[in-house]
């Protein structure tokens, strides 16, 4: 789980403000988010990178070029994510882990996306609740589960 820093309330001299620095993560914690934000982009340009020539240049079906792009951006994002995220060794059970915490990933967003879609409201609206579920809950998969 995400670890928070335990220092004291009751610092002498300490502006009652400052309380709030004491509820936040610790800083291993926090870097290793932004590192695992900053390397879910570029697995999203990875696939984004590897869809777009197969249907524009090679006429693939959407959901093929897809198919191949996810796979290519997952092997990528579990490499970045393994080696610099988390600072993990690379193994196949670690694998077999972020690939299911992957495809729950993807289960979340088609539910979020239908559950928007049924309730009537606009695609942002729905990019907007995955943004904000689907990112935290495979962060703290990943944490507790793949690289246990």
């Amino acid at each position: 789980m995400l670890q928070v820093q335990s220092r004291s309330r009751d610092v002498p001299g300490e502006p009652a403000g400052h309380a709030i620095w004491h509820c936040l993560p610790a800083r291993d914690t926090l870097v290793r988010l932004f590192r695992f934000g900053v390397s879910g982009v570029i697995a999203t340009g990875i696939h984004v990178a590897v869809a777009t020539p197969l249907i524009y240049l090679l006429h693939a079906s959407q959901v093929g070029a897809n198919g191949v792009a996810f796979v290519v951006a997952n092997i990528a994002s579990y490499l970045l994510n393994t080696l610099w995220s988390f600072g993990a060794t690379p193994t196949r059970d670690s694998y077999v882990r972020f690939l299911i915490v992957s495809l729950l990933g993807l289960g979340l967003t088609l539910g979020i996306s239908a559950g928007a879609q049924a309730l009537g409201l606009g695609y942002w609206a729905g990019l907007a609740a995955i943004l904000s579920v689907v990112p935290a809950v495979t962060f703290v998969l990943h944490r507790t589960w793949t690289y246990r």
